[in-house]
């Protein structure tokens, strides 16, 4: 399976998933490097005491730098105030923007007690990847389930992506500070 047929299941704050939702936040920030090609689905997963699948978003780049560095390109969009941010990433060397667009809400949010009926789903702590078969069975039988599948269907990568996603990582930048900042 190459990486443009799985997508990123994430854990979010339910505050941040519907910032996300609703047009408020167009930025993840990750006190890791996420490599993944813009294209790829993000599943929005609500933690407690929502504790569910709550959406979709399309990353479109992922930037990589200091915290400093991702806070002064991204405070407008992240949804975060700064105090948040520092506490967040505090001890971090390195932080990572998903920017996200395209962000879908489900009509029905999959609960917690479905997903596990489905299969042995465990939220991430953080972030996983998840294979389209996976996700089918987690979501089986919910109403909502063709929607959710849809909606997290990777788009078809260009051949010529995925020779350029071999070689290189195209879609994540290095976030520098210039001199005069």
């Amino acid at each position: 399976m190459n990486e443009h047929e799985r997508s990123l299941l994430m854990s979010l704050h339910p505050h941040y998933a519907t910032a996300i939702l609703d047009g408020r936040k167009s930025v993840e920030l990750r006190r890791q490097r996420v490599a993944v090609p813009p294209g790829t689905k993000v599943i929005l997963y609500a933690t407690s005491p929502v504790m569910a699948l709550v959406g979709t978003a399309t990353v479109t780049a992922v930037q990589v730098g200091t915290p400093s560095e991702i806070w002064k390109a991204h405070k407008e969009h992240g949804a975060i105030s700064r105090r948040d941010y520092l506490t967040y990433m505090k001890g971090a060397e390195q932080a990572s923007a998903l920017l996200l667009d395209a962000a879908t809400p489900f009509s029905d949010p999959v609960p917690l007690a479905h997903l596990r009926a489905g299969g042995s789903f465990h939220p991430p702590q953080s972030y996983r990847y998840v294979d389209p078969d996976t996700l089918r069975g987690w979501v089986q039988g919910h109403p909502t389930a063709e929607e959710v599948l849809s909606e997290s269907s990777p788009r078809p990568a260009a051949a010529s992506e995925t020779k350029a996603a071999s070689r290189s990582r195209p879609n994540e930048v290095r976030v520098h500070r210039s001199a005069a900042a």
